[in-house]
């Protein structure tokens, strides 16, 4: 069982750091948001507590530590980011969901409002299966969204193109 655990927790950190670079570098988020990750970590910490039970020699019981150690830190560390994210993302809330013409791409926009932490804006996420998305569009200091699809991947907001099969389609800061 203290195998399973330290598989287990490594790819937890796995999950989580890609994560992190996904959020940080514009990527598709893969991993599923931090409080299932928590949920799963906590499950692991108690599979690892479970582990200790097998006494057979000295690498089980040290891989049993080496688990509950690793997603003791996992479960402290995650819970540190789903604080933190509760308390300064600010508020976001839907103004729009729109279709590709061949309805293969679905995009929500959202309205951001950081409060005093930072500024207004709008955020188009192209969405994913199960909980996949990724950031497409981001424009500071603007509170509407006009939209026309110009063919099946290219969009125009806000008279901005933005084709959605680059890498990193379209980030605007707007000053006025």
């Amino acid at each position: 069982m203290n195998r399973i655990a330290l598989l287990l927790v490594l790819i937890l950190y796995f999950i989580s750091f890609y994560s992190l670079y996904a959020n940080m570098n514009n990527q598709w988020l893969i991993a599923p948001p931090a409080y299932v990750l928590l949920v799963f970590s906590i499950l692991v910490l108690a599979l690892a507590i479970l582990g200790f039970q097998d006494g057979s020699n000295n690498f089980a019981k040290l891989r049993s530590w080496i688990s509950v150690i690793f997603s003791s830190v996992l479960i402290f560390l995650l819970l540190v980011v789903a604080s933190f994210t509760a308390m300064f993302s600010g508020s976001k809330v839907l103004l729009t969901t729109t279709h590709s013409p061949d309805q293969h791409y679905t995009l929500k926009f959202y309205k951001t409002d950081a409060g005093a932490m930072g500024t207004f804006g709008v955020v188009g996420e192209l969405e994913g299966p199960l909980w996949f998305r990724k950031v497409v569009y981001s424009e500071r200091k603007a509170d509407q969204v006009h939209l026309q699809w110009s063919n099946n991947h290219t969009v125009v907001i806000n008279e901005h193109q933005v084709n959605l099969l680059l890498r990193n389609p379209g980030f605007h800061n707007n000053t006025h």
